[in-house]
Order: C-alpha cells, then structure tokens, then sequence
C-alpha cells in the first residue's frame, strides 16, 4: 500500500508543505509525535515532524527542507505521486497543559514543529506567545498560519529584513526583563539556537522544554542511532523524546554526533543530483 500526496507548495527556498493519505497515522498522531518514511523501497528512513493530522479525512501535513537526497529526491515529487512507507505516530506526544502564559520559540525550519504545539497550548486555555526567528524575512515558515492562532507573535531575523534584528534569545530577554510571567518555555530549531535559549531561561528559573532532532533510523529505539544525554543519563529521541528537559540536555554531545555523517550526506546529495542531471 502506497501513501498518496495530496496536496504539494513551496513555503520558501528548498522548503515544502506535503499533504499525506494516512489514516491510521492521523487517527492517533498528537501533538509532538512524528513519523519516519521512505521514498521508494530502496530509500533510506528519514523522520518528519507531524505538522498537522486531520483525523476526520485521514491526512497528515509534513514540512520538509530539502538537505540531503532524501528530502531533495522527496521534493522531486508531486500530488498522486505515492510513499513507499509512512511510518507513525512515533515518539512521546508532548506535555500539554494549562501552564499560563507559554513561550513557543521556533528558529529557522524548527518553525514547523510548532504550529501543533500552539495550537494544543492554546487548546489548553494558555497564554501563548510565539517567537518566530530566522536569518531572514523569506526564511521565516507558517507566519500566516502561527499569527493567526497565538496571543502574540513575534519576530527576529538575523539581518533585520522583518521584526527585531536579532536572535530568538534577545526577543526573550526583552520580555523577560519587561517582567512578562513566563511560566513554560518551548523551543525548536539549530541546536545552538537551543542551547542559547536553555541558557537563558536556566539563569532565571523558566522551566524549559526542546524538541530534539538527532540522526535516527529505525524509530523504535532499536538501532540507537538517536541516543542523547539528559540529566546524565543515555535516552533514546524516537522512545523516549523528542521532547525533553532543556536544562539537563548535552547540547555539546549533540552538536558532536550531528556532524558525524555530514560528509557522507553531501557526497549522497551531490551523487543523486549528478545522476538527475545525466538523466536530464
């Protein structure tokens, strides 16, 4: 059984918004889960964030950036074109409650994990503001759709192309030292974006949540592909997160492993582009 592309956009430079027949997958996705998928069977395994699960059609919304073959073999296709596997609901959902007032911080392509999350945080009868970041104003994702659901939304590029010139963390600072009550903290992209962040909200005791994105495979915690360590102690992103404590994560240990097959990627990357390009 293949699954379905039913609705294919570019949302900026090499980034896509796919809607996927899935049934199954959007009958039990909640918010923070993802799903791992294959192109063809041949392909490798690679895990998207759910953006969005409409139960009632059985569709499931991915956004992906193209950043190695996979996703740019991915891009490559278009509405009726179908999945080899589609694999999901995976990880913990995550916590949803009424905190009180929620900062939701995306950075660059991070920003697609979020739009669930505001919602969800809104559901819950939270106060939440979003601080969307990127280098600049055609990086920045889903500004229609975060904007439209948050209490307040704001903005920080790198350049100063749209909002405050910035990193996400200044955005932050400023409300912090205005005195806003912030009483949970979630963030999602690079992982230096949440390390600084983590940073921040630890000097002044803000309970902080990140949505992690190590290199993974199989999505069960059984090639343990995606060990981080948190408090300590050795877990497993596709079982046992993504989302995890801020605070107690080693972003330094991270950092290291995600670098661990970049050159490989790349080699993979240009290979499958060469071959297009013989194959006009």
């Amino acid at each position: 059984m293949g699954y379905k592309i039913l609705f294919k956009e570019q949302v900026g430079p090499g980034a896509y918004r796919m809607i996927i027949d899935a049934p199954h997958v959007a009958k039990n996705a909640k918010p923070g889960q993802f799903i791992v998928l294959r192109v063809h069977e041949k392909g490798e395994r690679i895990p998207l964030t759910i953006s969005k699960a409409d139960k009632e059609k059985g569709q499931i919304t991915i956004i992906f950036q193209v950043v190695g073959k996979t996703t740019k073999h991915l891009s490559l296709l278009n509405e009726g074109d179908e999945l080899a596997d589609f694999l999901g609901p995976l990880g913990m959902p995550s916590e949803i409650d009424n905190f009180g007032t929620v900062v939701l911080i995306g950075g660059g392509f991070g920003t697609a994990v979020l739009y669930p999350m505001v919602v969800a945080y809104k559901k819950a009868g939270n106060h939440v503001i979003v601080i969307n970041g990127a280098r600049n104003k055609d990086l920045l994702l889903l500004e229609k759709d975060l904007s439209s659901i948050a209490d307040e939304y704001l903005v920080t590029t790198d350049d100063g192309s749209k909002g405050l010139k910035g990193f996400v963390t200044d955005m932050l600072k400023q409300l912090i030292e205005k005195g806003v009550k912030i009483d949970r903290v979630f963030a999602v992209g690079p992982v230096i974006m949440m390390a600084n962040v983590a940073k921040l909200t630890k000097e002044h005791g803000i309970k902080t949540i990140v949505s992690l994105n190590p290199i993974m495979v199989d999505g069960t915690g059984m090639c343990g592909a995606c060990r981080v360590e948190v408090g300590g102690k050795t877990k497993f992103a596709c079982v046992d997160g993504p989302d995890f404590d801020a605070h107690e994560v080693n972003f330094d240990l991270l950092m290291k492993r995600l670098k661990m097959y970049r050159k490989e990627e790349q080699e993979s990357l240009e290979k499958f582009e060469k071959e297009l390009n013989q194959n006009g």
